[in-house]
């Protein structure tokens, strides 16, 4: 089992930047599929970037050559940098692992970003 602990959430103004952190703990890390995912009130939970195992990375059209997803294996942690914030960033992100060997899956608390000025 893993347990996931998002933070770096905040209030940004347009055109700013934001970090968040995904901490885990329980099973190994690098076992894990890692992504982040964002819901906005209204909207459906959507992929906005994601790691595998292996390390290679995927963004949403909206989000590419803005975001940028990372791990730290050793700390156990995935970022998410965000840069050029626009208010239809504005949203709930969640952190999730997924393990395809097993099928299981597991999500974080989430964490509020807020765009606005």
């Amino acid at each position: 089992q893993v347990q996931l602990v998002e933070s770096g959430g905040g209030l940004v103004h347009p055109g700013g930047s934001l970090t968040l952190s995904c901490a885990a703990s329980g099973d190994i890390f690098s076992r894990y599929h890692m992504g982040w995912y964002r819901q906005a009130p209204g909207n459906q939970r959507e992929l906005v970037a994601s790691i595998t195992a292996s390390g290679s990375t995927n963004y949403a059209d909206s989000v590419k050559g803005r975001f940028t997803i990372s791990r730290d294996i050793a700390k156990r942690t995935v970022y998410l940098q965000m840069n050029s914030l626009k208010p239809e960033d504005a949203a709930v992100y969640y952190c999730r692992a997924f393990k395809a060997l097993t099928g299981f899956m597991y999500w974080g608390q989430g964490t509020q970003v807020t765009v606005s000025s």
